[in-house]
């Protein structure tokens, strides 16, 4: 699950077959994943991406983890930016899901894990930017979608994402057993319109939709600096 405090679910026996049977994603989808799941076994044996008991799981607990999302990306979306993409969850799945019509941006401060991202969107030609950068030195971008797993808590990954959220941009947000304790922290500084989806791969799980994300108040107005009028003679 993406919050990395709460115990997993197990599923030892949820494969690429089961995967399909869940999503219903078409053939050439699943080998692109299926491709995906072998380059990541690949470099994690020598850079450790994620955990190495985790990969046992790999298509219940990372795949089908992040693919929960894209029934939830609005159909006319062509923008998402990924905070925090790690080794690819969930940006890197979704932009597998929608690579026809997803323009997708990974965030990624680890060069190991960026160099990763990098070289599975090269292999399986997919429309994706790897950003190997901190997120609070990057400009103000409008994307349609913004998505997170296991990346920092609310009220600063609401800080994060407030940077790349425009008028219609929906944040999802996949989170664990401490949201409640965490929205209350960040209602103190964020106002949004918010709805929770029980998460397919825990019981304890949430899928996190986000709209209308604002400052709780407003930046305060610089001050003016005020000219003198000079005096006529």
């Amino acid at each position: 699950m993406s919050d990395p405090a709460l115990p997993e679910a197990a599923a030892p026996n949820f494969g690429p077959e089961a995967f399909l049977a869940e999503t219903g994603v078409s053939r050439e989808t699943l080998e692109l994943l299926s491709a995906y799941v072998e380059m990541l076994k690949e470099w994690n044996a020598l850079h450790n991406l994620v955990a190495e008991s985790t990969m046992g799981e790999v298509w219940h607990r990372h795949i089908l983890d992040s693919a929960q999302l894209e029934p939830l990306i609005p159909a006319e979306a062509w923008t998402l930016v990924d905070l925090g993409s790690g080794a690819g969850f969930p940006g890197l799945v979704l932009a597998i899901m929608r690579r026809d019509r997803l323009m997708v941006t990974l965030y990624e401060a680890t060069k190991k894990k960026a160099d990763f991202l990098a070289a599975v969107a090269e292999k399986l030609k997919l429309p994706v930017t790897v950003k190997n950068c901190r997120i609070e030195a990057e400009p103000q971008q409008y994307f349609d979608v913004v998505t997170a797993r296991a990346f920092a808590p609310m009220d600063a990954l609401l800080g994060y994402a407030h940077r790349f959220v425009g008028p219609t941009t929906i944040c999802l947000l996949l989170k664990g057993g401490k949201l409640e304790e965490e929205l209350t922290a960040a209602e103190r500084h964020w106002k949004m319109s918010l709805e929770r989806h029980p998460s397919k791969t825990h019981p304890l799980g949430i899928v996190l939709e986000l709209h209308d994300l604002k400052p709780a108040r407003p930046a305060p107005a610089k001050a003016r600096t005020a000219t003198r009028k000079r005096r006529k003679p």
